[in-house]
C-alpha cells in the first residue's frame, strides 16, 4: 500500500465546518436472559454468599445433599463466613459457581510457587496438592491448563498416573497475552484426572541468581480463559497476589459411576426423578441428570423441570412473527399481510386487507423489505440457524417506542435518532431510525447486519437486529443505562472524574476497537468513533456503539467508500482527502476522545476563538510549545498523575500523525493503555490494598522491566510414569 500525503495546505477550517455533524447519542442496553429459580429441598439453604447452590449439592443438614442411596460420593459443602462474607467449600477450596445444565463447578485451589528467600540464600516451596479421590469431580481437561510461571524454572505435575510439566527459562524477549515458552508456558491438563501434586526442580532450576528480576516460580491448574499473561508476574508478585493465592479451576461432576443403562434400572437410586428429564452419561464415565428440550429447571428435585416460555427469551428462541408458547415447545405464526416460509415470515406480495391504501401501504413496505436484502438476509439467517438475530415490523417497534414519542429520545445527531424502546418480552432496548443508507449498499445492508451482529465482545454494544421495511431501515440494539462518556466528560462538570477511572474507559474503549479491527471476520471499520458513540454501564464500563456507521472493510483496494462520514473534530484528515476509510481513521478519531479524557475539552467548539475551535490542532500546537499542562483538566493534574499524563498525551500524539502509516495500530494503543492501567492499579493497591481489590480481577497488563526472556519445552513423554491409583 502506497504512503499517503500529508494534510494539504489548502484544507481549511471552513471544509471541516462544512463537514461537520453531531451524533449526541448511539444505542444501549443489556438484554436479560430469564434465569430459572433455584431448587433446593425444602427447609433447606439454597445459597451461600452471592453463590446458588442447587440440589443435588446442600449446606447444613445431611439430607439438604443428595442422599447415600443415590450415590457414594459426597455432595455437602460448608457454608463458611471470611471477613464477614459467606462463602461455600468444599474440602477447603472455594467454590464460586454451580451448573446443572453443564455438569459443572468452579472452584478455586491453591498456586504453588517457589520463591528465594534472600536472608537464608535458599529456595522455599509451597507446592499444593489437590485430590478428588471419592467425590463426584474430575478436574476439567477441556476448561483448564497446566501454567508454569517464571525464569530458570522446571515444574512438572503428577496427575493420577501421568507426569507433565513444562521448563521456563528467560532467553528472549516477553510478550503479554504469549505463553507459549518465554516467561510462561502451559501445557494440556489430561483427561480424567482428579488429583495431582507439583515439583519444582531446584536443584538444576531455581530463582537464586536472578531473584532480583524473578522472586517466585509458580505453577497452578487454571481454567484456560481465565488466565492472560502478563510480564509483570515474572518480575513481581501481582500474579499470586492477583488470584490471592487460589486460582478458578472448572471441574466435571457425576452422580455416579454407573453409565444411564444401568442406573435407569435400579428405580430406588436413580436420580433423574423430575419428570421431563432425561438421563445423561459422562463421556469420561458417569451419569448426570438434564431437563428435556423445551424444560429447564432441577431434574433431581420432584417437578424440578417446568416448561421453558420461549416467547419470553426471543434471543434464544426466535421468533420473527407471532408468539405462543405451548407445554415443551412453541408455536411461531406470522403476522396478518405475511406468510410462513422455511421457518421465516415473508411479506405478501398481495395483501388481504381489503382497504385500498392498506394494500398500496404493504406494497410499499414489500418492495423496502426487497430494495434492503431482506430475501437475502433471510438465506443467510437460515444457514446460521440458532444466532440470535431478529428482523422486527415497523408495528413492533412502533409500540416499543410509544410510536416513536420524542419523550423517548436517548439521543440524535446528523447521522440518525435513537429511541428507547420496550419490547413485548419487557426487555429495554435502543432503536436507532437511520436518517439515511448508502444507495450502493442497499441490497447487501440486510447481510451486513447480521455480519455486525455476530460481533460478542464485553465492550462492544450488542446488535439485536433491525427493521427493513421502512425506507431507512432502523437497527435496534442492547440498551445500556448510564450514558455517554461525552455526557459524562462535557454535560457534568460537577462530578469529579478520577484518573483511573478515565484510563480504564480509553483502555476498554481501545480493546474494543482493536476487536473490530483484528478479531472480527471479517475485520470492521467503525467510521465514527468519538466520546457520544462510547456507552458506559452502571460501573463505568466502556461500551462501544452505533455500528450504524460501521463499514464492512474492502476487501481489496479499489472498494473505495465514496460518502464522507464522521464528525467534526474527529475526522482522520487523510481520509478527508480520499475518502477511503481504513483502520487508522479509527486510531486517528480514538486520539481525539483521549484528548476529551486529558483536557474535558470538546472535540469541536464553535462558539471558541478560531485557535481554539479544534482540540486536536490546539493540543498539537501545546505539545510543540512544550505546554501539555496548561491544557490538562485540572481534576486530574498533580505531581502523582503526571507521569501517566504525559504518556497518555504521547500516545494521543501518535495518533493524530498527520500521516496514517506512523499512527500505531488499535492493538498496540489497546496494549500500552493496559500497561498504564495495570501501573496505576498497582501503585493504588499499595497505597489502598482494600479500595483497589476489585480492580485487579482477572486481566493482566505489562509493567516496564528488565526481565530475562524464556524457552520452554514439554517433558509430557519424558517424565511419564504408570503409577498405581484407583478411582
Amino acid at each position: 500500500m502506497s504512503s499517503r500525503a500529508p494534510l494539504l495546505p489548502w484544507l481549511s477550517l471552513r471544509l471541516l465546518l462544512l463537514l461537520c455533524h453531531y451524533s449526541l447519542s448511539a444505542p444501549a442496553a443489556a438484554l436479560d436472559a430469564l434465569a430459572p429459580a433455584v431448587v433446593g429441598k425444602p427447609g433447606c439453604q439454597t445459597r451461600c454468599g452471592v453463590v446458588d447452590i442447587p440440589f443435588p449439592f446442600g449446606i447444613g443438614d445431611d439430607r439438604c445433599a443428595l442422599e447415600a442411596r443415590h450415590t457414594r460420593y459426597p455432595f455437602k459443602l460448608d457454608c463458611m463466613s471470611v471477613g464477614g462474607t459467606s462463602k461455600p467449600f468444599f474440602r477447603g477450596m472455594e467454590v464460586t459457581k454451580i451448573s446443572l445444565a453443564d455438569g459443572k463447578a468452579w472452584m478455586k485451589m491453591n498456586i504453588s510457587q517457589n520463591c528465594y528467600n534472600q536472608s537464608t540464600g535458599t529456595m522455599e516451596r509451597n507446592r499444593e496438592p489437590v485430590d478428588f479421590t471419592g467425590t463426584p469431580f474430575w478436574i476439567s481437561d477441556k476448561d483448564n491448563k497446566i501454567f508454569v510461571i517464571g525464569c530458570r524454572t522446571f515444574s512438572y505435575m503428577q496427575i493420577n498416573n501421568v507426569v507433565t510439566g513444562c521448563v521456563s527459562k528467560c532467553e528472549r524477549a516477553l510478550k503479554d497475552g504469549e505463553c507459549s515458552g518465554d516467561g510462561c508456558c502451559q501445557v494440556d491438563f489430561p483427561t480424567k484426572g482428579w488429583r495431582y501434586s507439583t515439583t519444582f526442580d531446584s536443584e538444576n532450576y531455581n530463582t537464586s541468581l536472578v531473584w532480583r528480576n524473578n522472586p517466585c516460580s509458580y505453577m497452578a491448574v487454571i481454567e484456560t480463559t481465565a488466565f492472560k499473561f502478563s510480564t509483570t508476574y515474572v518480575n513481581s508478585t501481582i500474579f499470586y497476589d492477583t488470584y490471592n493465592g487460589a486460582a478458578p479451576v472448572v471441574l466435571d461432576w457425576i452422580i455416579s459411576m454407573d453409565v444411564c443403562d444401568i442406573a435407569i434400572k435400579n428405580t430406588t437410586s436413580y436420580a433423574c426423578i423430575s419428570g421431563n428429564s432425561n438421563c445423561v452419561d459422562d463421556i469420561k464415565g458417569g451419569y448426570r441428570c438434564k431437563c428435556s428440550h423445551g424444560y429447564e429447571g432441577n431434574p433431581y428435585i420432584k417437578d424440578g423441570c417446568k416448561d421453558i416460555n420461549e416467547c419470553l427469551d426471543n434471543a434464544t428462541y426466535p421468533c420473527m412473527g407471532i408468539c405462543k408458547n405451548t407445554i415443551g415447545s412453541f408455536d411461531c405464526s406470522c403476522y396478518p399481510g405475511s406468510y410462513m416460509k422455511n421457518g421465516f415470515c415473508l411479506p405478501n406480495q398481495k395483501s388481504t386487507f381489503p382497504a385500498r391504501h392498506r394494500r398500496k401501504l404493504q406494497h410499499i413496505k414489500n418492495n423496502y423489505f426487497q430494495q434492503h436484502g431482506g430475501l437475502i438476509l433471510f438465506e443467510e439467517m437460515k444457514s446460521q440457524q440458532g444466532h440470535a438475530f431478529k428482523i422486527f415490523s415497523e408495528e413492533e417497534l412502533q409500540q416499543a417506542t410509544n410510536k416513536f414519542n420524542e419523550q423517548e429520545i436517548l439521543g440524535q445527531g446528523g447521522n440518525g435518532i435513537v429511541y428507547k424502546g420496550l419490547l413485548k418480552s419487557n426487555s429495554e432496548v435502543a432503536v436507532k431510525k437511520c436518517m439515511t443508507i448508502d444507495e450502493q449498499k442497499k441490497k447487501e445492508f440486510g447481510k451486513e447486519m447480521l455480519i455486525l451482529s455476530q460481533i460478542n465482545h464485553k465492550s462492544i454494544v450488542k446488535l439485536l437486529g433491525c427493521c427493513l421495511e421502512v425506507e431507512v431501515p432502523m437497527l435496534v440494539y442492547e440498551f445500556i443505562p448510564n450514558g455517554t462518556l461525552f455526557h459524562l466528560i462535557h454535560e457534568n462538570h460537577g462530578n469529579h472524574i478520577s484518573l483511573i477511572t478515565r484510563l480504564q474507559i480509553a483502555h476498554e474503549s481501545a480493546e474494543a476497537l482493536a476487536y473490530l479491527h483484528s478479531c472480527a471476520s471479517p475485520p470492521i471499520l467503525h467510521g465514527d468513533v468519538k466520546s457520544s458513540n462510547i456507552l458506559l454501564d452502571n460501573n463505568f464500563s466502556a461500551k462501544v456503539s452505533d455500528f450504524g456507521a460501521s463499514i464492512l472493510a474492502p476487501t481489496d483496494e479499489m472498494q473505495f467508500v465514496t460518502l464522507v462520514q464522521g464528525t467534526c473534530g474527529y475526522l482522520d484528515p487523510e481520509y478527508m482527502q480520499t475518502c477511503q476509510l481504513t483502520d487508522k481513521s479509527d486510531v486517528y478519531s480514538f486520539g481525539v476522545v483521549l484528548l476529551e479524557l486529558l483536557t474535558r475539552k470538546k472535540a469541536f467548539n464553535l462558539d471558541a476563538p478560531e485557535h481554539e475551535k479544534v482540540l486536536s490542532m490546539m493540543f498539537l500546537s501545546a505539545m510543540k510549545e512544550n505546554k501539555l499542562e496548561d491544557m490538562l483538566d485540572d481534576q486530574i493534574k498533580n505531581n502523582e498523575n503526571m507521569e501517566f499524563l504525559e504518556e497518555m498525551a504521547e500516545l494521543a500524539k501518535k495518533c493524530l500523525d498527520m500521516s496514517s502509516i506512523n499512527r500505531p495500530s488499535m492493538k498496540e494503543i489497546g496494549d500500552e493503555l493496559g500497561r498504564l492501567r495495570k501501573v496505576m492499579e498497582h501503585q493504588c493497591a499499595r497505597q489502598n490494598p482494600e479500595e483497589m481489590e476489585s480492580f485487579l480481577g482477572d486481566s493482566s497488563y505489562v509493567i516496564n522491566s528488565t526481565v530475562e526472556s524464556t524457552k520452554s519445552f514439554s517433558i509430557e513423554k519424558n517424565a511419564m510414569k504408570r503409577l498405581k491409583s484407583g478411582r
